[in-house]
């Protein structure tokens, strides 16, 4: 059995010793309980080490004969800051139903028409009252307690057959709105049994479309009634933008947005600057610096920040305004992403309401 034998330089040893650099191969010791493996490159000589350490500390010679360049100060970069408001007319009326909407409003009526059905009349009317009179009038013609839901009797021979085909009119709102229009007229027939002559004349109802949406006249406020719409203006290049003019020196963003829409559509609007914080912001780059006057910083491009306002009455009036503006439209959501940039459309988009 072969037995390794201790080297007699030991580590220590190896370690003190003077030169540049040292590699020993990897030997082994036999110990009495596990067998280590040693491996030794590399020892740097502690003269070596304090060598590099004094070059260290000597002053370089070539710092020394460096000239001395005088610091250049950069120009001031900055950002013209803007107000915008985000000017908006609310609807008017409510928006038009869904068909799911009208078929639950259907459903629901003639639910409740079923279950008024075992009440008996004088419930509800007085007798020998006109009101009492007039409901058995009607009731000879519409044979159904609900007035906009077609004719139906529980105890004729077809009295299982109270289900509303697809398309039939008794489902269209129109028809329902002009049966109960018809159905509103009351009459007095204790005296008259036509009258016809002696029936209260009941107001129609208005059309959702008015006379600004037919002729297509974006310039009016009475479009899209059940809409938001909100006020773009034409600058001098031909952009379609919200009224935006620069911020004076300590003027808060609120109070820019209400000079800017007085010096934009003129003192014939009654208009609501809503809050004191921008609902967002558009940036707008330069191609190049431009300098300002009686300053010495240099602008890199615009940042605007809108304002949210509402307006209750009167118009736009462009003779005057102060800022070359050639035209004004009221539009919606959908009509200002046609008519703006890409890049302007992104930012303004979330500022706008989706109805």
């Amino acid at each position: 059995m072969a037995v390794f034998k201790r080297p007699k330089t030991s580590v220590k040893q190896l370690a003190s010793l003077t030169g540049e650099s040292l590699s020993v191969s990897p030997f082994i010791i036999l110990c009495p309980f596990k067998l280590i493996l040693f491996k030794f490159r590399h020892f740097t000589s502690y003269s070596s080490v304090s060598a590099i350490a004094q070059a260290a500390e000597a002053p370089s010679s070539i710092t020394e004969t460096l000239p001395h360049v005088a610091p250049t100060s950069a120009p001031d970069i900055s950002y013209q800051p803007r107000a915008g408001v985000v000017l908006s007319r609310a609807p008017l009326i409510t928006r038009k139903s869904t068909p799911f909407e009208d078929a639950f409003y259907l459903y629901q009526r003639r639910l409740n028409e079923r279950l008024a059905l075992p009440f008996t009349r004088y419930f509800y009317f007085k007798e020998d009252t006109p009101a009492d009179l007039d409901w058995k009038r009607k009731q000879k013609v519409r044979l159904t307690a609900a007035r906009e839901i077609g004719a139906y009797n529980a105890w004729s021979k077809e009295g299982w057959n109270d289900e509303v085909l697809v398309g039939a009119e008794e489902s269209d709102p129109e028809y329902q709105a002009n049966a109960l229009l018809k159905d509103a007229v009351v009459a007095d027939t204790r005296y008259n049994a036509s009258a016809e002559t002696n029936a209260d004349e009941v107001e129609k109802l208005t059309s959702r479309v008015t006379e600004a949406d037919r002729q297509g006249d974006e310039r009016s406020l009475n479009r899209k009634l059940d809409r938001t719409i909100y006020m773009l203006v034409k600058d001098e290049a031909g952009r379609w933008r919200f009224p935006a003019a620069p911020l004076l020196r300590s003027e808060s963003l609120q109070r820019a947005a209400e000079r800017i829409l007085v010096q934009n559509g003129g003192p014939n609007m009654n208009t609501w600057v809503i809050g004191h914080a921008p609902i967002g912001h558009f940036e707008f780059t330069f191609p190049k610096l431009r300098s300002v006057e009686g300053n010495t910083s240099m602008e890199a491009g615009e940042k605007t920040f809108f304002m949210k306002a509402k307006i209750m009455t009167g118009s736009p009036n462009l003779s005057d305004n102060k800022f070359g503006l050639t035209d004004f439209k009221w539009l919606s959501r959908e009509e200002i992403q046609g008519a703006v940039s890409d890049r302007y459309w992104k930012a303004v988009r979330n500022m706008l309401a989706e109805r």
